[in-house]
């Protein structure tokens, strides 16, 4: 069982001052990663979620929920960020956690980055579907519906062979070459933004403040409306919005995956991850105000609201214009939410956790063909059987999750031991684990001990969270006892995050690092969570069941296959045990920690035998 458990936390190990040693072609630029960030992410969102929170949840303050959501990602984007500065490889998350947390971690969150991949595929083709059916009167789906309606419970109505194709098509684009695919994602991308830029000034011209500050006694009986005023459903309505509006920045993640494609990957990604966060608010935040200053929010169409305002106002010009640009930003939606899914099932095959097949390298194209197009397929017959809010159900949970291991594996690192080259540690006392609690000797270094501290303190963090989140969530949270539960949850908390403040942080050289650690990764494992839990008993049973299959091929196939095993294997039975040294071809029980080792006086006391020409390494210390 102790081997067992060794295999499940086993870490990649890998020489992050390498960025040369891949099959894949670095032919991505700044300006190509920034394009991709924006194009991935920039989608449904302007087009569709300001219009739906503003009518649904938040009103005019739906900027305020959008602002919230941009600090939620923004968070999660810096610690990719610094991640992406010392892993530069291919496999975003799942890479990073397989590096600082181990491998059955890893597993779980690449297997998470699929689902969510697949997914984000085959809603975004449902979804640029829906919107051309719109268009030309739903012609499209009513040709469909007669031709083979499907009449089962959790199916579409109808086989949406149009999304089938577009998704094969773009397989087959991807399939070509990262470069050419990266080429018609800049021209769409710039539709994009040309579009939003069209919106926010046509709308900046026909903008009345006064539409956000309409008194109550002004709304249309019958009409759902609130108490009016810039927040007219309160505080509650703005938070509820955030959680709907924190889906239309999910996407960045996609830019950390091309590590082994993008020149000069530990300057370009973190800045491509951060400029592409900026401009993807500012959009967010300049359509959803002119939105709401056009048009009163309660007579918005959450389905597509820009449209209906320009068609209302009689702008029929801008109307197809916007309608034209927004079918750009669907392409450019769905190609940057199928291109990361190969990446992910590379490298997982690469480490030996998946089947070969995903690990091939076209030699002509430099691209992950077999998964390209195995991953494209799938996602290929899920658009055609599912309809967009069966599939965008289950879109946020896998990318919550990642977001909150990536800011886990962010305090791992920057609380981790110099040395963690021995396997053996010396047990600590009562005494000194308490004044290390409180690092009362006040030492800079970390050490085992500190380390061990952190981590432990990082997993009460999330439990208590977890437990905050389902008490907060329940119908008894207005109680008292409930009340005074969140009230000691919340001190126990802030205790825990002084326990990690106390722990002396590692010294390293990144071209990027997360500022104010470790509030800002703890905030971001909080609010991950948080949101994790709004999502309903129905989205948790279909994860459950993905992730029992997911676990089904790792423990029969990944975890006797792991490439990190192998090598572990292979150094067992060169070198023997872990826990002995070798002098002179004597082998002697190591009776001390690295860190005990001082001088060679304190070598001689732990009475190891020496011989002639014996070579002992010592700490740096």
């Amino acid at each position: 069982m102790n081997g067992y458990w060794q295999s499940l936390k086993r870490r990649k190990q890998i020489d992050t001052n390498d960025d040369g040693n891949t099959q894949l072609a670095r032919v991505l630029n700044l300006f190509d990663l920034t394009a991709l960030g924006v194009g991935s992410t920039l989608g449904l969102g302007a087009y569709v979620l300001a219009g739906s929170v503003a009518f649904r949840e938040a009103g005019p303050a739906v900027v305020i929920s959008f602002l919230i959501a941009a600090l939620a990602s923004g968070i999660s984007a810096i610690c990719y960020a610094e991640f992406a500065s010392r892993v530069p490889k291919a496999g975003s998350a799942y890479v990073y956690t397989y590096i600082s947390v181990g491998e059955f971690l890893a597993y779980t969150i690449g297997w998470n980055l699929i689902l969510e991949y697949i997914i984000g595929t085959s809603s975004v083709a449902r979804g640029l579907s829906v919107y051309l059916d719109a268009l030309i009167d739903n012609k499209l789906s009513n040709f469909f519906l007669n031709l083979a309606p499907m009449h089962v419970e959790f199916l579409a109505r109808y086989p949406d062979f149009f999304s089938f194709v577009v998704v094969l098509l773009l397989t087959v684009l991807l399939s070509i070459g990262v470069k050419e695919s990266s080429i018609l994602n800049n021209i769409f991308t710039m539709v994009n933004l040309a579009t939003i830029i069209i919106v926010i000034v046509s709308g900046s011209i026909k903008a009345n403040p006064a539409n956000w500050a309409i008194r109550k006694e002004d709304i249309p009986d019958g009409i759902r409306g609130g108490n009016g005023g810039f927040m007219p459903y309160g505080w509650a309505g703005v938070m509820a919005g955030a959680a709907k509006c924190f889906y239309g920045f999910v996407g960045f993640d996609c830019v950390a995956t091309t590590g082994e494609e993008a020149k000069n990957p530990k300057r370009n990604i973190p800045l491509s991850i951060v400029l592409s966060l900026i401009i993807i608010f500012l959009s967010y935040f300049g359509v959803s105000t002119v939105l709401t200053m056009m048009w009163p929010y309660y007579a918005q169409d959450p389905d597509a609201p820009l449209s209906y305002v320009y068609h209302k106002i009689g702008w029929h010009t801008i109307k197809w214009i916007v309608s034209i640009g927004a079918v750009f930003a669907l392409f450019t939606s769905l190609l940057g939410a199928m291109f990361p899914l190969p990446r992910v099932l590379y490298a997982m095959s690469s480490d030996g956790l998946l089947y070969r097949v995903f690990k091939r390298v076209n030699l002509r194209t430099k691209t992950p063909m077999h998964a390209t197009v195995i991953s494209g397929v799938f996602a290929a017959v899920m658009a055609l059987l599912f309809d967009l809010h069966q599939l965008i159900d289950m879109m946020s949970i896998g990318t919550l999750m990642a977001y909150t291991l990536v800011s886990i594996c962010i305090l791992v690192l920057h609380y981790k031991e110099d040395d963690e080259s021995y396997v053996d540690k010396l047990p600590s006392t009562h005494k000194q684990i308490i004044g290390q609690i409180l690092n009362l000797h006040f030492i800079k270094q970390p050490n085992s001990l500190s380390s061990r501290i952190t981590k432990i303190a990082v997993v009460l963090f999330s439990l208590l969270t977890v437990i905050f989140c389902i008490l907060f969530g329940t119908e008894w949270s207005e109680h008292m006892p409930s009340q005074m539960a969140l009230i000691l949850l919340g001190v126990l908390l802030f205790v825990t995050f002084l326990v990690i403040t106390r722990q002396p942080k590692a010294k390293f050289e990144s071209s990027f690092k997360v500022p104010l650690v470790p509030f800002l990764p703890l905030l971001s494992v909080f609010m991950n969570l948080y949101l994790m839990f709004q999502l309903d008993i129905n989205t948790w049973i279909r994860f459950g069941v993905w992730m029992i299959l997911g676990y089904i091929i790792y423990f029969t196939y990944g975890i006797k296959q792991s490439v990190e095993g192998n090598r572990e294997k292979l150094e067992l039975s060169e070198h023997g045990q872990k826990t002995k040294h070798t002098f002179e071809g004597k082998c002697i029980p190591r009776p001390v920690n690295a860190h005990t080792m001082q001088s060679i006086d304190d070598l001689h006391n732990a009475n190891i035998e020496f011989t002639t020409g014996s070579t002992v390494q010592l700490s740096h210390q």
